[in-house]
Formats: C-alpha cells, sequence, structure tokens
C-alpha cells in the first residue's frame, strides 16, 4: 500500500479511536520504523491533526483551524503571558544493539529476523520500563533511551546501568526461549546479542 492509503487508514482510525499507540499502530498496519516517522511528522507537525504523547502514543486533536480562524483569533485575543515551561536537568542517555546484527540477520529469514527484533525490543522495553526509562527512538536493531526524561529522579545514572544489566540477562534468557522454539537452531550469534553503552 502506498503512503497515501496508509496515511488514510491511520486518520481514519485515529478519528474513530482517538487515541494510537505506535507499537499497536506498526503492528496492525505493518509499519516499519521509517513510515511511521513520515506519518507522525504528517500528522503532528504538518497538518496537525494529532500529537504526540509521552513518544508513545497518538493523540487525535481534530482538523487543524484554518489559517483566517488562527488569524482573527490572534487579532482579537490579547496575549496570554508566557511562563517558561523549560527545566534544567540532567538526562542519562543510554544506546543499546544487537550484537552483529548483520551476521545475524543474515543467517535467518526476513520473518524470522522480524520477530527476533521484535522479541528483543519488547524484552528491553520491558526492563526498560521497570527502571523508569524512556525509549526515546528505535534505530533498526537498536534503542536510544533516556532516564530522567520525562520524570527525573535523583538515581538516573543508576537506573540506566541497572537496566543495562537488567537487559544483557533479559537477553540470556530470550537465546534459550528463542533456541527452544527453534528445535535448537540458534536465535543469534554466538555471544551476548546486546551492547550497551551510555552517558
Amino acid at each position: 500500500m502506498d503512503y497515501d492509503g496508509v496515511l488514510e487508514q491511520v486518520v481514519a482510525l485515529l478519528q474513530r479511536e482517538k487515541r494510537l499507540s505506535y507499537r499497536v499502530l506498526k503492528r496492525r498496519l505493518q509499519l516499519d520504523d521509517e513510515m511511521l516517522e513520515d506519518l507522525k511528522e504528517d500528522l503532528i507537525y504538518a497538518k496537525q491533526l494529532a500529537v504526540d504523547e509521552e513518544g508513545k502514543v497518538l493523540v487525535w486533536v481534530g482538523e487543524a483551524a484554518s489559517h483566517a480562524d488562527q488569524t482573527s483569533r490572534a487579532a482579537t485575543t490579547p496575549p496570554e503571558p508566557h511562563s517558561p515551561e523549560a527545566e534544567r536537568r540532567q538526562l542519562t542517555v543510554l544506546f543499546c544493539d544487537l550484537v552483529d546484527s548483520t551476521v545475524l540477520a543474515s543467517q535467518l529469514d526476513p520473518e524470522e529476523w522480524r520477530e527476533t527484533v521484535r522479541a528483543y525490543q519488547d524484552s528491553c522495553g520491558k526492563v526498560i520500563a521497570r527502571f523508569d526509562g524512556h525509549i526515546a527512538q528505535y534505530l533498526g536493531d537498536g534503542l536510544l533511551v533516556y532516564f530522567g526524561y520525562p520524570q527525573a529522579h535523583k538515581d538516573d545514572a543508576q537506573r540506566a546501568v541497572r537496566a543495562g544489566l537488567g537487559m544483557v540477562e533479559a537477553m540470556g534468557q530470550l537465546n534459550t526461549r528463542l533456541e527452544r522454539e527453534r528445535g535448537g537452531k540458534p536465535g543469534r550469534a554466538p555471544g551476548v546479542p546486546y551492547r550497551p553503552g551510555g552517558g
């Protein structure tokens, strides 16, 4: 299906359901990360039909006001005093990805590879959520994670380290499960299928 067809489906879903999880949207319409990013940019910024909620949910806001409406409203409404909402805070950033993912992708057929990456992302997502991390972006087989956003904690750096260690442990369990499901066929290349990095 072309982009316009996908866009029409997403708009119809949003109008009907009002709120859609990005993850569920990807699954329902078999979207890849690039298509999802294009849709977000189009709906949130270009057409202003939706807003992003914490990087996880697309929320319908309705038809964008016409330029004439905005101009007349601006002319009749006095400007509201602006209070800055910015806040200075420490942010801990963690990046993780699959080790030797190119080798692994060549060993698996595309469906198995997609299932493996989704299982990896789901496992990591559960660990990250346990430590109040925020997945800022999915980058292929990598995850960019913030600790200290949107909610700050005094121990965000420690949370990031604990999350990294938790993901390493979760990958061991995931590898065992994938090998069992595939009848002894490795679900990964040798070595730990995860490489954390943080700052």
